[in-house]
């Protein structure tokens, strides 16, 4: 008699998903033939790429930060700013863009905003629910570079801005948050009290270079790696119980290995980008194959029999279990390692241990 194949289903955001994998926010869906290959390849729904405050407010109002873009006063701040052609798409393509997308593909599509600010841009939201999308993701990207600036601001300034979209929205609102908060549970906590439905960790702060030949800023961007999924599986496994949103990870999944431990530290749906761009969209299959074959080899038959199985949620005292593993990393790490690495990498001879 034949075994059942594991069962892949999850929930994210109230949306019924066939697997875990989604689409994170890129330029893969920005056109109707790559979102149906997503479709076609597996991909349980697609997050659209994120279209910004600024690319509204100039749209809306002619402003951008409250700044007249005509005012030649402004000119040079302005100027930081891409001209409204450089984007992909405008706000009224991005609505249509949508209504399209829902009619060519049957996954859950979500649009996704960038900004920070409880302003009017916001209503901009309702339009988006409007065109059809299922959810919505707010892409919280700020780096705050006012010294005057305090955090318990910058935190009532989120927690309106998710307030703000809920008073505008039936469709549940997720937020991709920075790992940078000095209490991260806490912020999660009050995005979810504030209305969230979901919280993505995290969005990439991208770094720019210099330089140093013409003395100037240099916008870089890298694709994400493995190496950068571990400080997501640590909150994942950190917020998994302390919150009833739905948790999400982006960045740093890479392979089905990476994928499993997102899963087991308490991530109910997997963001893909970076893997997906280097390997097309065929490697959703492949991703849930290799799920499949590691539930099998585990004797799992549903994901939920396994995520979270080692979260936080499951010990007595996560404070003193997170110091714990600290302290225990750090030991692990003796004097007598610390100086065989040297003494190979530096004299080329094994080291004798002293006496």
């Amino acid at each position: 008699m034949s075994r059942t194949s594991p069962d892949l289903q999850t929930t994210y955001l109230g949306l019924h998903l066939a697997s875990p994998f989604i689409a994170g926010a890129s330029p893969l869906a920005d056109h109707l033939d790559g979102a149906r290959r997503l479709e076609d390849a597996g991909c349980s729904a697609i997050v659209l790429h994120s279209l910004f405050e600024e690319q509204i407010s100039e749209a809306d109002t002619g402003r951008v930060h409250h700044l007249d873009t005509l005012d030649r006063q402004f000119a040079t701040v302005v100027s930081y700013f891409p001209e409204p052609e450089a984007f992909a798409v405008g706000p009224v393509e991005y609505l249509e863009h949508i209504h399209r997308l829902k009619e060519a593909v049957r996954i859950p599509i979500i649009g996704s905003l960038n900004g920070t600010t409880p302003e009017a841009w916001l209503r901009f939201a309702r339009l988006i629910e409007q065109a059809g999308a299922d959810a919505l993701e707010l892409n919280a990207y700020e780096v705050i570079t006012e010294a005057d600036r305090s955090s318990v601001a910058v935190e009532a300034g989120l927690r309106q801005v998710v307030h703000d979209l809920k008073h505008e929205l039936h469709i549940p609102v997720a937020i991709k948050l920075s790992p940078y908060f000095t209490a991260l549970a806490n912020v999660a906590r009050e995005m979810e009290r504030a209305g969230a439905a979901g919280i993505v960790i995290f969005n990439r702060f991208l770094q720019p270079d210099i330089d140093i030949r013409h003395l100037a800023v240099w916008p870089r961007l890298e694709l994400s790696s493995s190496a950068e999924l571990l400080l997501r599986l640590r909150w994942l496994a950190i917020l998994r119980g302390q919150t009833q949103c739905s948790l999400a990870v982006t960045g740093g999944v890479a392979t089905p290995n990476d994928a499993i431990k997102a899963l087991l530290a308490g991530a109910d749906a997997v963001q893909m980008v970076s893997a997906i761009l280097q390997h097309g969209p065929t490697y959703f299959r492949s991703m849930q194959d290799e799920l499949r074959r590691w539930m099998e080899s585990m004797e799992f038959a549903r994901v939920d029999d396994f995520r979270g199985r080692v979260s936080m949620e499951k010990t007595e005292a996560p404070g003193a279990f997170e110091r714990a593993q600290y302290i225990r990393t750090l030991s692990g790490w003796s004097s007598w390692l610390g100086y065989q690495a040297y003494v190979r990498a530096h004299e080329g001879d094994e080291p004798v241990r002293p006496s």
